[in-house]
């Protein structure tokens, strides 16, 4: 699998990520351990959790994984912390929060640094000054190697990325990680821009637009499927709309062109998209997995990449277009 830098920093990652959300919750550790030979015997190294995926549960499975599976040396861990999800204060991005449960992620996945390690979203309480200098701390301290933002909007990334830029020896963000698929092309509006310009390279979570872009809930919702699940259910129910149904079946019908599954094109879609390092693989069996992994063998043509980025353009207006 090839390898791209992360942003500007010297950090190189494989251009395909591997999701963890469902560990310990619908993934089991013996599907998860497969999932994670499977990925590094494909040359893949980046393995995306976070603190609150399975309220902790992924980064365990992860940390008994590197025990038994790989090892540390194979993957990149990038993990994040700030989400509270089910709490009054949903985000806290706060030092002693953030310091808190970077350490309880470290102790679950057994190592003494992460490799990247991500604000899981914007805190409108916490200074932003105060949750910088404590991603500095991660750094400076060793914790982390790098550090990044998740779920930022494009003045939240600029302000933060300057922040970091302007004072000597704070950590520079590496990354952003952010929902980007067909289905979801908000990010091209500011996001984006602010992240060429600054530096920051993009990780793309739900790249198959919460696996609706697989074409499996194009006759409904499968008992086996993430739609059908207590948890995720809403979660993917945003993607079940007239517009990402038309959307879905133009996927289709260049899949079928190529000779190639659904979602092979539109990974490749996002993957080749200006300014990105690595869509993240949200695969619930090994056998998801490696159908996905199939996409290193094939580049969109340029006529196909037009017309999926016609048919699920984005509406511009003031002040991103003018006149």
């Amino acid at each position: 699998m090839q390898q791209r830098p992360l942003g500007r920093a010297g950090l190189l990652v494989s251009r395909l990520a591997l999701g963890t959300m469902t560990w310990g919750r619908d993934t089991t550790s013996d599907d998860a351990a497969a999932q994670l030979k499977t990925f590094v015997a494909a040359g893949g190294n980046l393995l995306d959790t976070a603190d609150v995926y399975g309220d902790g549960e992924a980064e365990s499975v992860i940390g008994g994984l590197l025990a038994s599976a790989v090892s540390r040396h194979d993957v990149l861990i990038a993990t994040k912390a700030g989400l509270r999800p089910d709490r009054e204060r949903r985000r806290d991005a706060s030092r002693g929060h953030l310091l808190s449960v970077l350490d309880a992620s470290l102790a679950r996945l057994g190592v003494d640094h992460v490799d990247l390690w991500q604000v899981h979203g914007y805190d409108p309480v916490t200074p932003l000054e105060e949750t910088l200098a404590a991603l500095d701390f991660a750094v400076s301290s060793g914790r982390a190697r790098y550090v990044g933002i998740a779920n930022f909007a494009g003045w939240e990334t600029a302000r933060a990325a300057t922040w970091q830029a302007a004072w000597p020896g704070r950590a520079p963000l590496a990354a952003a990680q952010v929902e980007y698929s067909l289905l979801e092309r908000g990010i091209e509006r500011e996001v984006l821009p602010a992240c060429a310009t600054l530096g920051l390279g993009v990780l793309a979570w739900s790249p198959l637009g919460r696996g609706v872009l697989t074409g499996k809930y194009r006759h409904g919702r499968p008992a086996d499927s993430r739609a059908a699940s207590p948890h995720f259910e809403r979660f993917v129910a945003r993607y079940l709309d007239p517009r990402s149904s038309a959307i879905v079946e133009s996927v289709v019908t260049a899949a079928d062109g190529l000779g190639v599954s659904p979602a092979e094109v539109a990974l490749a879609w996002v993957r080749d998209r200006p300014g990105m390092v690595a869509p993240i693989l949200g695969a619930r069996t090994v056998g998801q997995l490696v159908g996905a992994l199939q996409v290193e063998e094939i580049t969109l043509p340029v006529e196909i990449s037009r017309a999926l980025d016609d048919v699920s353009a984005l509406e511009w207006g003031y002040p991103e277009r003018q006149g």
